[in-house]
């Protein structure tokens, strides 16, 4: 695996049928992951259409992970009824630490990265113009063109300091 990619389901606090089919791990609200259907092995692979579609156009060697989330999300101060828990944030973190382990993955911006920044780095996707992830709710603080590097410095916490 070359990657991992962050997302929000646009959904509510329960992961459904179609975000299990769409990401390998799903956070809910309270913070417990669950697994989707497919392995992160399966995305080595997906030109036989048996893996999570999370990216479009990246999706070859990257493993998906979404905080279940953000339904009716329109704006920073219009964040829908379920907005990103803090638990479910930090929960997410520490999972894609765990991930990085387990997978040998560096935490660069290439390589741990949010939905919104895989597009802006690949316009010509499906992907560009994602707003997962642009907005931290338990981070209001955070500016949207930071959140990327305030992700992936969690990440290395976690890597650092959670087992």
């Amino acid at each position: 695996m070359k990657r991992i990619i962050i997302h929000w389901t646009g959904g509510t606090y329960v992961p459904n049928e179609k975000e299990k089919e769409d990401y390998h791990f799903i956070v809910d609200g309270l913070g417990t992951v669950h697994k989707g259907n497919y392995t992160p092995e399966d995305n080595l692979n997906c030109y036989d259409g048996k893996y999570a579609k999370h990216t479009g156009g990246g999706n070859t060697g990257s493993i998906g992970i979404a905080m279940a989330c953000m339904f009716g999300y329109k704006n920073p101060k219009n964040m829908g009824q379920y907005p990103m828990t803090n638990i479910q944030f930090e929960a997410c973190m520490k999972k894609v630490a765990e991930l990085c382990r387990q997978y040998n993955i560096a935490i660069t911006p290439d390589t741990v990265l949010t939905h919104y920044e895989f597009g802006l780095k690949h316009p010509e996707t499906s992907s560009a113009g994602k707003p997962d992830i642009g907005f931290l709710p338990p981070y209001p603080e955070v500016k949207y063109s930071d959140v990327g590097y305030f992700i992936r410095n969690k990440v290395r916490w976690y890597t650092k300091h959670a087992r």
